[in-house]
């Protein structure tokens, strides 16, 4: 089990070296197969599904190191905190991360939304940007911003901040996990433009 500042500075090592061009995570057949019997990954991160986002490679990772968890907007949803649940209960992980990104999609519709009245074409849609609403809904009062390009990026750190607590206020058994056992449930973005990691409890960029 890694404790959550060591692996919170090996996840900003990945960091910095994905960033700098020197990655060397592997993807050998032979610690593939050692992983048959079980896991152990050092962290959890629930992020967005986007496809410019892969986890793995941003923290230059491999083969069972992270517990990945990816859902459209990086949401909190029952389904995102039961999987938490098992890798802090289960395999015993003791860092988790929410980490959200710059030009989030979805994010961007809540926001379209909120201020244009576009609708989300199904359902299901409408499930992911009713999430993200609660967060955002509040920056547009306070702001009395009516132009998407310049709430945005509060925006998505506001999103990535309302899933930091949820995970940590509605689960018990993360709760106690924090209370406990030295679990540390944080929030990140994930720049597009450099390939940067920031922490946002304290900002904390992986490059400084």
């Amino acid at each position: 089990m890694t404790a959550a500042r060591a692996a919170l500075q090996r996840l900003c090592e990945g960091n910095q070296r994905f960033v700098a061009g020197k990655t060397i995570a592997t993807t050998n057949t032979v610690h593939r197969a050692e992983l048959i019997a079980g896991q152990k990954p050092f962290a959890v991160v629930l992020g967005c599904a986007d496809s410019r986002v892969p986890v793995e490679h941003v923290f230059d990772q491999g083969f069972g190191d992270l517990f990945v968890i990816r859902v459209a907007g990086n949401i909190a949803t029952p389904a995102s905190i039961g999987s938490a649940e098992y890798a802090v209960a289960t395999c015993r992980a003791r860092l988790v991360v929410v980490m959200g990104h710059t030009h989030c999609g979805a994010v961007t519709a809540a926001l379209q939304e909120i201020l244009a009245g576009k609708k989300p074409e199904s359902n299901n849609l409408r499930a992911i940007t009713d999430s993200v609403r609660p967060a955002v809904e509040p920056l547009l009062a306070e702001q009395n911003c009516k132009d998407l390009a310049d709430v945005l990026p509060n925006a998505v750190r506001a999103n990535v901040m309302a899933s930091v607590d949820q995970l940590r206020c509605r689960s018990p058994l993360l709760e106690q996990a924090i209370q406990e056992d030295g679990l540390l449930i944080v929030g990140a973005e994930y720049s597009l433009e450099s390939g940067t990691v920031t922490f946002l409890d304290g900002d904390m960029e992986c490059t400084r």
